[in-house]
């Protein structure tokens, strides 16, 4: 329990913190409207355009935060305040999305093997928890290792998974916020830009977190099975 606690908690104060100050600049910078009046739809699709793009379309979805693009329909999925929104925050969100599909469309290859690994990783998230619990108990009653082994080797590929997710998301970025930059038709001032560059610095530092959540896990739960071995 104290590897545990020494591991976690931690992490969890650490997500806590960028939830929260992730939630709080989307919220400042959704009152913020664009000078230009472009709605997050009709930015999304001039970036997708303005990048030789017509074979992804532009959808709104329910929900908040729930954005994301689908490579398998070639969808770009907004939440309804981002498409409809007329803000800086749905102005970022909408073109970080798209710098996705440019991704797609250009074969970026962290893109690429990041969604090799999603079916196996779906599958293995689905599955894990009660591999983990079983692996655990029947170490707790002596019992063979290799539940648990079989577990941690799940978890080191989540972990894994999270880590390859940092560049795609920091790429996506970076490609969004260097087109706001170079369109001035959408973004007139340059503190239009640096609220984009803040509320997607923050969206990105959610991922950060992940990451560092899922190796807390992985060496937590590693600890235990070698220190069962040891016994």
């Amino acid at each position: 329990m104290g590897t545990y606690l020494i591991l976690i908690i931690p992490v969890l104060l650490l997500s806590m913190f960028v939830q929260w100050r992730f939630r709080n600049k989307f919220s400042k910078y959704a009152e913020m409207q664009l000078n230009s009046g472009f709605s997050g739809k009709e930015v999304a699709e001039k970036m997708l355009h303005d990048n030789g793009i017509y074979n992804v379309k532009v959808m709104s979805m329910e929900g908040q935060l729930t954005d994301h693009y689908n490579p398998a329909e070639l969808t770009v999925n907004l939440s309804t305040d981002v498409y409809y929104g007329r803000s800086v925050a749905a102005a970022a969100v909408a073109a970080h999305e798209c710098g996705h599909a440019v991704q797609h469309a250009k074969s970026y290859s962290w893109l690429q093997l990041r969604s090799s690994m999603v079916p196996v990783v779906s599958i293995s998230s689905n599955l894990l928890q009660w591999v983990l619990l079983i692996g655990v108990m029947l170490i707790i009653f002596n019992g063979p290792p290799i539940v648990l082994a079989i577990g941690v080797a799940g978890l080191a590929l989540i972990t894994i998974f999270s880590f390859i997710t940092l560049p795609v998301e920091f790429d996506a970025s970076k490609r969004a916020l260097l087109w706001l930059r170079n369109n001035h038709s959408i973004m007139y001032t340059e503190e239009e830009n640096v609220q984009a560059k803040d509320a997607l610095w923050w969206a990105a530092m959610t991922y950060v977190v992940a990451a560092l959540g899922a190796l807390a896990n992985l060496l937590y739960y590693a600890s235990v099975l070698f220190g069962s071995r040891r016994d």
